[in-house]
Formats: structure tokens, C-alpha cells, sequence
């Protein structure tokens, strides 16, 4: 079948035949801001400077094979025949400049270089699908225009990487660009781990054929894949892929700072986060020894990195002493003019609310002169519907004068004389029925009057005992001070303990299965079966005498959690006075030693997790303190359900890998465990996986984990040195077999997929 897109092919070669100019740009204000400054984007402007292009003269109808190493956050390409390739973030944004008002393609480091054009920035991945082909798109661009390709066709073959299993999809789009938009002679695909594994094992001098064995692990940014080797071949039918891989890392250590750190003043992107993954966290041989080992707040900060944040420091106080002396005598001025003015206010509302009380009381004395009819419209007129409400209003008004009163006159403790009550002992029979009420009222207020004077003495004798026992407690402490300090403190721990007992048996409640817990559901099972009250009585609305009796209500506390009991505020009441005392008298006991103090300390492994600082410190809130985050990001390869990933660990993956093979093979394969991808490079990855190897082999069968040399360039030098040997010929994808086969076919080979391959 013919798969040909002529208007695509002709609107490619135009575009390649298009004089790409590019100038280099440095944002003076992203330089302000502390960014790198990044070298080129692409423009239409007449003033441009050309960047250091690769000469194409070498290659022009040489057919050099063009090596693209298409990762999901770096794209890698070259000839096959340079010794490095060109690395560049893939990353494309379409952004429109503010002061030209011109739309700017800009791609890789460039982005950075534009305020506002990484939010408009995307990958042509989607996690670890190739989905986005417009962003393939431009990098195949950029890839093509920096190698100086300047003719109408790329008339050159090409090896590109793909992910393990990758979708049809994916793979027949990527053909259609390669074949209909750039007409490529030929295209190869590659799976970067077993070409990376072909570069570190690479005889010399070079062989097409790989013989060797191996077990490789490549760690990418967003999946992490096991693909065993045996004889140069790649098993593609048993490797496996868990979907974790460095992005995923980065967001979960984003994450567990957002937990520890709520309130953090500098906003933390995935940049930075990324960056303390790949320079802080490592891997544990045994994560939950280390754990263990970590309880000790010691070691916790001894293993703890800090992240200083950029901070802004308040500005300094550059005044005199007498300006602020000045400034601090302004402020008492203007707050004694405040002071004035709500006294003033008070005391206006104080007058209208007399004014108030005395036009009612003068209202409710007209009731006499009016007739029934007419006292109904006056109340009424007067926003009243009877004479309660004006009776509710005019004591209202009496409580809220006799409560301002007081409280101007210092909570009304001065003496006062007794009023007279002339009517309180004349009987009754020599008074008229009005005479009898106003009685009754004079009694009211005598009786008031007499509770209050009460309550008054009572007050100066309590007073006055206190006063006794100070002068006492004071001659006791002049006696012996040792032994004063002695019995207040006995009294301050035993308070304290009866604090702590009852905040243990709130605790207890909280947990069913404890004594305390039961006991509570015991004497509620008691309440329930109670036959103080019968079922008759109950069912006809008998009367529940629970409460009579006072021992109920050492129930009620005893089964009611929530219940502040009259001892707890005691208790509370007297340690406030033990603890004044001790402030006082006893130099060695300090406000850290108060209950309150010691309620709100922190614990000291808290303390040593996420340090506290004070207000004012700047410099310290923009702190993060990475501890446990260092190690539990990382075991996340190994346990992925920890940040809350349905998927089987590394260690289980390679366990069900090994199983699959004969233990002749599987010793072949662990031989040479192979790790490459740029987070291979954490420390700690390879003691890691043999403590997980180790114990599921054989005693004697030997154990041996290797590193690639660069993890991150490995596979690209693996495909440039297989481009240049004769078998690369022979594994590619012509365009004649694309179309007739079509994009999703490949051929069957020892570096690609297999999948829909064709035999």
C-alpha cells in the first residue's frame, strides 16, 4: 500500500529549503533573576548572529547515518561518525514576543530565556508515550537545521530510539515524519538500554554481532525497564516496565516537601525538586535499619542537607535614638487621644442610654392619664405592643446602666450605703394595693442589696486569708527558704501528675481495646440496664431519676470524655498560683519548666525533623532541611506503593524475570547486571540491588553489577558505533517497505522491539 503525503512532503521541503536565521539572546532580566543565561532562539530579524552550525561539507552525499537519541528530557543527536552527540532539552514553546509583537519558536535551553514562555512549554512525551508530534516535529527541525543540513531531502539513514514495547501509534507517526516529511532513505529503531549495553561491552576493534550476556536496567525519566540479554540477543518477550522513573521521583519529593513545609515563604517548582533528587537523595542497602538508626535525632541531624532558599532581609533601622524617642512618645500621645475619645464615646452612650431609660420611665407614668385606646396607639407609635415590651425595654436599659456603672467604678467594689426600704416593715394592712407592689419591690431590692454586701464581706474575708496565709508562707520561706522550695515544688509535680494521669485516661479512651475504654462501656451497659425507672414507667414517660443521687454524675464524668470535670479546673487554678510562686522566689525554676511550656514543647526528634525558627528570622524560614526524604524518594524504585503507585517494585520485577530462565541462563545474566540511564548515577543504586539480588541466588552463583561508563550518552554512542558497522544496513526500514508495509512495521533485529515486526 502507498502511505504518501505530498502536500506534507512538499510543505517540508520548502520549509528545509527556508533560511532558518537565529540570533543569540540574553534576557538581562532573566539574568537578574540568577537563571543561566541561554544562547539561541529563533527570530526573523535582520540583526542576527549565526551560532557555531556543524559544517555539512564532510556529508554532503556521503550518506553519514544520523545517530537521534529522542529522550524524554533531552534530545541527543549527531552524525554517527562525531565522537559526542548535541544534547538540548526537548522542550519546544510557541510564545509571542511583548515589544516586537512577533510569535517566537523557541526550543531547549532558549524557553528560560522568555518570561512567560515555559508555561506554554510541552515535550513531545506524554509520561513515556510518544504522543505530541507537532513537538517531534520541531525538534526533528532543530535537529536537522543545527547538523546544516541544507537540502531539499535528509538523504542521509537514521537510527532513532524508541521505549520498550512502544504503542503502534507512536511508532507509525514517527515513520510517516521520517518518510513523508523528511523522505529519509532509510529509518532504524532502537531500544537505548541494549545499545547502551552494546557500547560498554563493544570489542575492539567494533563488532556488528553482540555475543555477550547481561541483565539490563535502564532507568528513564519516566519508567524503569528490565530487559534481559542472553547471547547478544535481547529477550524482549520477558522484560518488564514499572512506570516509575525520575519525573515521578521529583513530583513525590515535591509533594513530601509541600507536606512538611505548608507554609513555605518561596514558591518550589519541579525544577528545584528535580535538582535535589539528582544532587541529595541516594539509596539504603536497608531502608528500615535506616529508619531504625534515624529514630535518634542526633543522627538525624547528622545526616540532614539543607536548601537555602533566596531570602530578602528587612530593611535596617537607620534612626537616632531620639527620633525614636520621638516616634515612640508620638504613639503614647496618639494612643491617650484614642484613650479620650473612647471615654468620651462611652460616657455619650452612657447619657443618652439615662436619657433613653428616663423618657420610658416618664412614658410608663402617662398610662394613668390616658385612656385604654389612646395608651395602645402611644405604645405602638412608640414601636411597643403591649406593656411587656415596654416593661423589657426599661429593665434592659436598667441592666446595661447598672453594668456600665460598675464597671467604671472598678467593678463596683467600693462601699455603698444601704438605700431605705420605708415600706420593707410596715404591714400590710395599713397599705393601699399600689403601696403593697411598691412593697414588694422594696423587698426585691433589699434582699439584692443584702447578697451583695455578703458577697462583698465575703470576698474582703477571702481577701484578708489569703493575705494571712502569704504573711505565713512568707515567714516560713525567710525561716527555711530550702525547704519552702522543697514542699512548693513536691506540690507542682503532684499537681502536674494529676494532670498527666487524667490526660493518660483521655488518651486510653480514644483506643477501644483498652481498660480504661471498656470500663467506660461497662458502666454505660449499667446505665442502660438501670431499673430505677421500670419499662412501663419508661414507655408511658416515666420520670428518669438519674442525677438524683451525686455518685451519678462521677458516672457522667467517668463516660463522658468531653466533660471538664470541677477537679481538672482546679487543678489548673492551683498550679497557676504554685507556679507564680515559683517564678518568684525560686531562681532555678524557669518559664520553660511551667506546664504550659512544657505542653506546647516540641518533641526533640520533631525538632531535629523540621527546625523551628523564630519570626523574625528570615534567613531560616527560606531553609528546607531534607532528612528521611533523602532515602524515602529513592526506595520508591523499590516499593512504589509508597507514593501510591499500583505497580510491583524493582526487586519484585527482577525476581520475576530471573524465574523465567533456566538457572544455567540466569547465571549468565546475573554475571553482568548492566545499569545505565542518567539516575543510575545514584549512590548507594548498586549496593541497593545486590542486598535485593543476593538473597534470591544460589549461594554460589557469582553476582556481578556494572555501571555504565556515561549512563546518559551510553546509548547514543552505542548507535553511532553500530551505524558504522555493515549490519546496520540490513535492520533498517527502507521507504520502499514503508510503503508498502506501512510506519507500524520494523524489522526483527537484536537492539529493536519486536513487536509487528517484520520476519
Amino acid at each position: 500500500m502507498q502511505l504518501v503525503n505530498e502536500g506534507a512532503r512538499v510543505r517540508v521541503r520548502a520549509r528545509m529549503r527556508m533560511l532558518v536565521r537565529v540570533r543569540a539572546r540574553v534576557s538581562r532580566s532573566a539574568g537578574n533573576r540568577g537563571y543561566t543565561p541561554f544562547n539561541l532562539h529563533y527570530s526573523d530579524s535582520s540583526s542576527t548572529i549565526k551560532p557555531p552550525f556543524l559544517s555539512y561539507d564532510p556529508h554532503r552525499s556521503a550518506h553519514t547515518p544520523l545517530v537521534i537519541d529522542n529522550g524524554s528530557t533531552s534530545l541527543r543527536f549527531g552524525f554517527s561518525s562525531s565522537s559526542t552527540p548535541q544534547v538540548v532539552p526537548n522542550i519546544v514553546s510557541k510564545y509571542k514576543e511583548r515589544k516586537a509583537g512577533k510569535q517566537l519558536l523557541l526550543f531547549g535551553d532558549t524557553i528560560d530565556a522568555e518570561g512567560g514562555a515555559r508555561s506554554q512549554a510541552k515535550t513531545p512525551w506524554e509520561g513515556d508515550v510518544l504522543l505530541n508530534f507537532d513537538a517531534l516535529e520541531h525538534a526533528l527541525d532543530y535537529v536537522f537545521i543545527h547538523l546544516g543540513v541544507d537540502t531539499s531531502t535528509v538523504d542521509h539513514p537514521v537510527i532513532m530510539t524508541e521505549r520498550l514495547a512502544s504503542p503502534l501509534h507512536s511508532r507509525a507517526l514517527t515513520s510517516e515524519l521520517m518518510f513523508e516529511l523528511y523522505s529519509v532513505p532509510s529509518l532504524t529503531y532502537a531500544v537505548d538500554a541494549v545499545l547502551s549495553f552494546y557500547h560498554n561491552i563493544l570489542p575492539t576493534p567494533p563488532s556488528s554481532f553482540l555475543a555477550a550476556s547481561g541483565l539490563a536496567i535502564s532507568f528513564n525519566a519516566a519508567s524503569t525497564s528490565v530487559i534481559p540479554i542472553l547471547n547478544g540477543k535481547g529477550i524482549m518477550s520477558q522484560a518488564k516496565r514499572i512506570p516509575w522513573g525520575s519525573q515521578q521521583a521529583s513530583e513525590y519529593l515535591l509533594k513530601l516537601i509541600q507536606l512538611k513545609y505548608p507554609t513555605f515563604s518561596t514558591r518550589i517548582t519541579a525544577a528545584h525538586t528535580n535538582w535535589m533528587l539528582h544532587t541529595f537523595c541516594e539509596m539504603s542497602s536497608d531502608y528500615t535499619a535506616l529508619l531504625r538508626r534515624l529514630r535518634d535525632p542526633e543522627q538525624l541531624r547528622r545526616v540532614e542537607r539543607i536548601v537555602q532558599f533566596p531570602f530578602v532581609l528587612p530593611a535596617a533601622d537607620d534612626r537616632t535614638e531620639e527620633e525614636i524617642a520621638r516616634a515612640a512618645e508620638k504613639r503614647r500621645e496618639q494612643g491617650k487621644k484614642l484613650q479620650e475619645m473612647a471615654a468620651k464615646a462611652r460616657l455619650d452612650k452612657l447619657v443618652q442610654k439615662e436619657s433613653d431609660l428616663q423618657y420610658l420611665t416618664n412614658l410608663k407614668e402617662r398610662k394613668a392619664e390616658e385612656t385604654r385606646r389612646e395608651w395602645q396607639n402611644i405604645l405602638q407609635s412608640e414601636g411597643f405592643n403591649d406593656d411587656a415590651a415596654l416593661d423589657q425595654a426599661i429593665k434592659k436599659l436598667e441592666a446595661d446602666l447598672r453594668r456600665t456603672r460598675k464597671k467604671a467604678a472598678n467593678d463596683g467594689d467600693d462601699v455603698m450605703e444601704e438605700p431605705p426600704f420605708p415600706l420593707v416593715d410596715t404591714p400590710d394592712d395599713q397599705l393601699d394595693e399600689e403601696s403593697l407592689k411598691e412593697k414588694k419591690k422594696q423587698k426585691l431590692l433589699k434582699a439584692g442589696f443584702e447578697a451583695r454586701a455578703r458577697a462583698r464581706r465575703e470576698k474582703e474575708k477571702a481577701l484578708e486569708e489569703r493575705a494571712a496565709e502569704e504573711r505565713k508562707e512568707g515567714k516560713e520561706r525567710a525561716a527555711d527558704p530550702s525547704a519552702w522550695v522543697a514542699r512548693v515544688r513536691a506540690e507542682h509535680a503532684s499537681v502536674m501528675e494529676r494532670i498527666k494521669e487524667r490526660n493518660r485516661r483521655k488518651a486510653a479512651l480514644g483506643d477501644r481495646k483498652s481498660a480504661a475504654a471498656q470500663a467506660r462501656m461497662k458502666n454505660i451497659a449499667s446505665l442502660a440496664a438501670d431499673e430505677r425507672v421500670g419499662k412501663k414507667r419508661r414507655k408511658g414517660g416515666g420520670e428518669d431519676m438519674f442525677g438524683a443521687d451525686d455518685e451519678d454524675w462521677a458516672i457522667y464524668r467517668k463516660i463522658n470524655t468531653a466533660a471538664v470535670s470541677s477537679d481538672e479546673e482546679e487543678d489548673f487554678t492551683q498550679l497557676q498560683a504554685v507556679e507564680q510562686k515559683l517564678l518568684t522566689h525560686d531562681p532555678t525554676f524557669g518559664i520553660e519548666q511551667t506546664h504550659a511550656a512544657l505542653s506546647s514543647q516540641r518533641s526533640a526528634f520533631m525538632s531535629a525533623f523540621r527546625p523551628q525558627y523564630v519570626e523574625g528570622d528570615v534567613e531560616g524560614r527560606a531553609r528546607i532541611h531534607l532528612s528521611t526524604e533523602r532515602w524515602r524518594v529513592c526506595e520508591t524504585w523499590f516499593a512504589p506503593s509508597m507514593a501510591g503507585v499500583d505497580s510491583a517494585g524493582l526487586g519484585e520485577v527482577l525476581q520475576n524475570v530471573l524465574a523465567s530462565f533456566s538457572l544455567a541462563d540466569r547465571g549468565h545474566l546475573v554475571q553482568n547486571v548492566f545499569l545505565t540511564g542518567a539516575p543510575a548515577q545514584m549512590p548507594g543504586l548498586a549496593d541497593r540491588l545486590h542486598a535485593t539480588l543476593r538473597p534470591i541466588l544460589p549461594p554460589e552463583m557469582p553476582l556481578r553489577i556494572v555501571r555504565a561508563a556515561d549512563p546518559s550518552m551510553d546509548a547514543w554512542r552505542g548507535m553511532a558505533a553500530f551505524a558504522q558497522t555493515e549490519e546496520f544496513a540490513r535492520v533498517g526500514v527502507s521507504k520502499a517497505e514503508y510503503d508498502e508495509w506501512g510506519g507500524e512495521r520494523v524489522r526483527r533485529w537484536w537492539g529493536g522491539n519486536w513487536n509487528a515486526s517484520v520476519l
